[in-house]
């Protein structure tokens, strides 16, 4: 496995400057957005000298760059934020497409017109997972035009809720382009340890053979995000479950301040060696 952050952990919109700090904190890869060159995370252009600042910044840093956030509702109300969100996503592949970046990950989205993240009880419609299949069709349709992988991750507040919801989309797809990112922090909300143990498991064998990236954030028991390692989230069982299945691809932690980088890097640095 490659370990990982999200760029966005670190501030400021020079590439060389985020990509050193991703390298400083003792991580090999990264899940780059867009913001760390101080554009939108999902714009309507991107310039070619911007696209070759962020090249060269991998480059002489020797961080890769593993994904590329791409991530709009896909389930808005509105039809008209969801085709603005299309063409700003069509951006990001074409983006990622020219930087040999293989993965763009994507949010399936929330009927909750405010954020793409937030629960909404129309979100378990056959309508609004209707709507967010319509968009994953064309998302597809840009993925295939430039041989990208597009990542779905199970999240409790979206329309694709868990590992199953997962699969079933990529079965309606017919798809090999459209992949999972498995967060098991955002596979539950309230639970027990062992609860948890089980839940993770069972996505697991659930999406296995099918998760490109795996996300490292943690959860407390009360439902609050936590730092990796700081929850109730059991790391090593979790990779050891992913290494079980062939992973062998990127964890990529997040949901962690810039000063905590360099402790969760040794921490996982321990569990995946």
């Amino acid at each position: 496995m490659q370990l990982g952050i999200f760029a966005k952990t670190f501030p400021g919109t020079d590439p060389q400057r985020v990509l050193s700090a991703v390298r400083e904190s003792g991580f090999a890869t990264t899940q780059f957005n867009l913001a760390c060159v101080g554009l939108p995370s999902m714009p309507d252009a991107v310039a070619p000298e911007t696209i070759a600042a962020i090249r060269a910044a991998s480059r002489e840093t020797g961080v890769s760059i593993a994904a590329l956030s791409g991530t709009y509702n896909m389930a808005h109300p509105d039809k008209s934020v969801r085709d603005m969100g299309s063409k700003q996503l069509k951006i990001v592949i074409e983006t990622a497409a020219a930087l040999q970046i293989p993965l763009v990950t994507l949010c399936t989205g929330s009927r909750n017109a405010q954020d793409q993240w937030m629960y909404h009880p129309d979100n378990a419609l056959p309508s609004a997972w209707a709507d967010m299949a319509s968009e994953m069709e064309k998302a597809l349709g840009f993925a295939e035009r430039h041989d990208i992988a597009l990542g779905i991750e199970p999240e409790q507040a979206n329309i694709v809720t868990s590992a199953a919801d997962a699969m079933r989309l990529i079965g309606e797809m017919g798809s090999k382009r459209l992949r999972i990112v498995l967060d098991p922090a955002n596979l539950f909300e309230r639970a027990t340890p062992a609860e948890v143990s089980d839940i993770v498991e069972r996505a697991i064998d659930i999406s296995a053979g099918h998760v490109t990236m795996a996300h490292a954030k943690d959860r407390h028991a009360d439902g609050r995000f936590a730092t990796a390692g700081q929850g109730i989230v059991d790391f090593p069982a979790f990779i050891d479950g992913l290494r079980v299945t062939g992973f062998d691809g990127p964890l990529v932690t997040h949901g962690l301040a810039a000063v905590e980088a360099p402790a969760v890097a040794r921490f996982l640095s321990d569990l995946i060696r």
